[in-house]
């Protein structure tokens, strides 16, 4: 995730461009598809135009010429320097990278080390520059370069068109920037025109929430309407951000009143779905702000690493992972630390979010061929298998993390942590929940454990737990005189789910006796633990936590209480053998994913069997 409030161009007092800043992208037959939408497109809509396209090298471009037949604005080959204006039409040269900065296009040469990926490159900084004003268009060619920088411009509040693929001449990069389900308007380069010019009519480009038609009651019941659609309650976020992306997703449906959006929430549920995703973009990507692992790599991990016992687990969480770039880069960066060293500990790297479809992008470890903008050579041919133009992450590294679903405000934490990396997770916490989430990392951390946050981030009041080890890249460590014996701290007040009592917003729980209850959810705790349950070393259910029925259902015949038993088809075998296992070697078994057939159809779960040591039996089962 990006951060929404970083300050840059209007934050700064800048404000004073009011016309949105169009990116078009286009390769492999591409042209076509350009002239189509400049010859729909009036000359005088008030927009600046940058056309992006993949251009070898040492070749004279034609395109200023040939698209200057297709439209009466102004076509100009970009220059360094030049600020864009309403009206003109820029051209990317041949063999080029091009960024937007302040409003002025900036040229430089394309990297050395990595592949070219001109319409990525452009995106990103166009989000960064120009946040609401930015639009990006991915119309026909082959790759998926644009990919990554749609994500970009979502996050940023921007737009994003897609050419249908019945038009497109090569599907194969409107494909791609359609996949990842950000585009707002999937239409052919004719019809998009026309919707962008409907578009920026109703688009609010103050870069503050106070004009915003969402408040009071209707935004109070759009989030109950998200929380009875998704169980989710956003209160604890921060509400500008909130009403920005709503009012966001209203002027793409072009209603411009809250009510009348309400009432298309409740008439069409899948709006909340989109709404809901919306609010939870996940923006990341590989070693993002690679100063700051260089930072983790070269001045935190070594100490650590030299200090930390053979025969003991390094073990890593990573809250809000999205996608799982940034869990694979930290695998990546302890791998090459630990070799540096001369140290074989084994790693265990947990990655959580609240998007279960990002989870499930991540537990697949497979990406684009953009990464390689991001990764090295030397990290891509080592750590993934080259699959067409897909990167996939290698099973023997996969292997070492675990992908699962998890909302960091109520579900339990994981403990005796040596490392921390949540990035631009926090700035989206308003101020209350963000000190409750600290405290919890200082509890999950063990003594002279890391944290890594993001740029923009801070430990701010919670500063006596932390120590500072780099300001700039936000490197903390636990601090070794502060509150070592922190308990689990309590939840914020306010922030039970919308209209529940608290009674109501706890999960099920069975159990033969209430002390035993209360000293097994304590143990609980220590781990993560959304969906899990405790058992004795016959499998027979001591306690049960959170909703189990995806998983466990009663065996025919006699009533039993043993867990293998009520396994669904899938995680029988599994778990009878890793809790086998468990109990004889007295370790923690990790099996992800594990494949588990549902009520008309399967799902992927991570399975962790740990022994505990309960107050009257041993052995546990959670996943």
């Amino acid at each position: 995730m990006a951060d929404s409030n970083a300050p840059h161009g209007a934050e700064n007092g800048k404000d004073t461009q009011r016309f949105l800043v169009v990116g078009i992208g286009a390769s492999a037959g591409g042209l076509e598809a350009i002239q189509e939408f400049f010859s729909t497109m009036p000359a005088d809509a008030g927009f600046a135009f940058v056309v992006v396209t993949h251009q070898p090298a040492g070749r004279t471009s034609l395109l200023p010429e040939i698209l200057a037949r297709s439209t009466r604005m102004e076509v100009l080959e970009a220059v360094e320097g030049v600020n864009v204006e309403p009206d003109h039409v820029y051209v990317s040269p041949a063999g080029c990278q091009l960024a937007i900065v302040e409003g002025a296009l900036h040229l430089s040469a394309p990297p050395v080390k990595s592949i070219h990926f001109p319409i990525d490159h452009f995106f990103r900084s166009l989000s960064f520059d120009q946040r609401e004003r930015a639009v990006g268009v991915v119309l026909s060619g082959t790759g998926s370069d644009g990919t990554l920088g749609v994500r970009a411009i979502k996050d940023g509040f921007g737009m994003v068109m897609v050419q249908n693929e019945p038009s497109a001449r090569y599907a194969g990069m409107p494909s791609s920037a359609q996949a990842t389900g950000l585009a707002d308007y999937v239409l052919p380069p004719s019809e998009m025109p026309q919707q962008l010019i409907r578009y920026a009519g109703g688009l609010i480009l103050p870069r503050t929430a106070e004009t915003a038609p969402i408040a009071g009651e209707p935004l109070q019941e759009i989030l109950l309407l998200l929380r009875d659609r998704t169980g989710n309650d956003l209160s604890c976020y921060k509400m500008n951000t909130i009403k920005r992306r709503i009012t966001r997703r209203m002027n793409v449906l072009q209603i411009h009143d809250p009510i009348p959006y309400i009432r298309y929430l409740r008439e069409n549920p899948g709006e909340l779905d989109r709404l809901f995703a919306e609010l939870l973009i996940s923006v990341t990507s590989f070693f993002r702000d690679p100063e700051a692992f260089e930072t983790l790599a070269n001045e935190a991990l070594p100490d650590l690493i030299r200090s930390h016992r053979g025969d003991q687990t390094f073990r890593v969480w990573v809250p809000g992972c999205a996608t799982g770039e940034e869990a694979y880069s930290v695998a990546m960066v302890l791998v090459e630390s630990m070799e540096k060293l001369q140290r074989k500990i084994k790693i265990q790297i947990f990655a959580t979010d609240l998007d279960a479809g990002a989870i499930e992008t991540a537990r697949q470890g497979v990406y684009g061929e953009g990464i390689a903008a991001d990764v090295s050579r030397e990290r891509l041919e080592r750590f993934f298998i080259k699959e067409g133009s897909l990167y996939r992450f290698r099973r023997d590294m996969r292997e070492m993390l675990v992908f699962a679903p998890q909302n960091l405000i109520k579900d339990p934490p994981f403990l005796n942590m040596d490392l921390i990396v949540c990035r631009n997770l926090l700035i989206y916490l308003n101020a209350e929940m963000q000190r409750w989430v600290l405290q919890f990392f200082h509890h999950s951390l063990k003594p002279k454990g890391l944290l890594l946050l993001g740029a923009s981030e801070t430990v701010g009041s919670c500063n006596d737990l932390f120590a500072t080890l780099d300001a700039k890249w936000k490197l903390y460590q636990k601090h070794e005189t502060g509150l070592q014996t922190l308990p689990v701290p309590a939840r914020p007040t306010g922030l039970t789910r919308i209209g529940a009592t608290d009674a109501e917003a706890r999960p099920p729980a069975y159990t033969r006796d209430g002390r035993q209850a209360a000293q097994i959810q304590k143990l609980l705790l220590s781990r993560f633990a959304p969906c899990s349950m405790v058992v004795d070393e016959q499998g027979t259910i001591v306690y049960i936590h959170g909703r189990t029925g995806l998983y466990l259902e009663p065996a025919e015949g006699q009533p039993r209480n043993n867990i293998v038993d009520m396994a669904r088809e899938g995680l029988k075998q599994a778990l009878q053998r890793s809790l086998s296992r468990a109990v004889r070697e007295k370790t923690e078994i990790v099996r992800d994913p594990v494949r588990v057939k549902t009520n008309g159809g399967h799902a992927d779960a991570s399975l962790t069997v740990t022994p505990i040591q309960g107050p009257n039996r041993s052995g546990a089962c959670c996943w």
